[in-house]
């Protein structure tokens, strides 16, 4: 799979919906109800983010899920990617982009979407056949305003903008013309996990499902 097959399927990924729920799941045994609670939601693209023990095992559970298209995040190796597809990942999210991963993911056939900021890494990775990738983290380096001022000399790359978004401010992205959706781990708490709170989950879902992207 060339990179640009990869970010052709990022790209139809992200926008089956205009949030992807960024989640660290800490307890596998609710991963499926968790999932099904955001699809009945209308969110049906999920990234579960490689930063707990029972991030894999939470893949594994949610992949089995009707109507869920479960990814990894944090891909940040060869072998994260081996592992997250392996588990049942169908795309892998990666705060960055370096050549091992791109080849590990191509050869795997795993759609990539890569991380960039600056023009230089957006160019990088253009160059290398993405014009699909997540902007992260979005707030910290100048959030709405920077992308907006990417979109004028790369006009034909697309991001989905992460950290730091919120309720409040999704609209300001979503409103961008090279933005397709965003990443949000606001609609996934702990505490509602916790407590098997799936109905508090799939309201946020359905919130966030209707944010309008124009």
């Amino acid at each position: 799979m060339t990179p640009q097959q990869q970010s052709q399927k990022s790209r139809a990924l992200c926008q089956m919906a205009p949030v992807i729920p960024v989640i660290v799941i800490k307890d596998a045994t609710k991963a499926a109800d968790l999932a099904r609670a955001l699809v009945s939601g209308g969110l049906p693209v999920l990234e579960v983010t490689l930063r707990s023990d029972a991030a894999l095992d939470a893949i594994r559970q949610m992949a089995g899920v009707e109507g869920g298209q479960v990814g990894a995040g944090t891909v940040l190796t060869p072998d994260d990617a081996k592992r997250a597809k392996d588990a049942g990942a169908k795309f892998a999210v990666s705060p960055g982009l370096t050549d091992r991963l791109i080849d590990a993911c191509a050869d795997l056939e795993l759609p990539l979407l890569p991380g960039a900021v600056t023009a230089s890494e957006v160019m990088r990775a253009a160059d290398a056949g993405f014009d699909m990738l997540k902007f992260f983290p979005a707030e910290a380096v100048g959030g709405a305003p920077a992308l907006k001022s990417l979109a004028g000399p790369l006009p034909k790359i697309s991001f989905c903008p992460t950290g730091g978004v919120s309720p409040d401010n999704a609209h300001s992205y979503l409103s961008l013309p090279n933005v397709v959706c965003v990443g949000g781990s606001w609609i996934v708490t702990d505490q509602d996990v916790a407590d098997g709170n799936w109905s508090a989950i799939e309201g946020r879902a359905r919130t966030a499902a209707a944010l309008r992207r124009d």
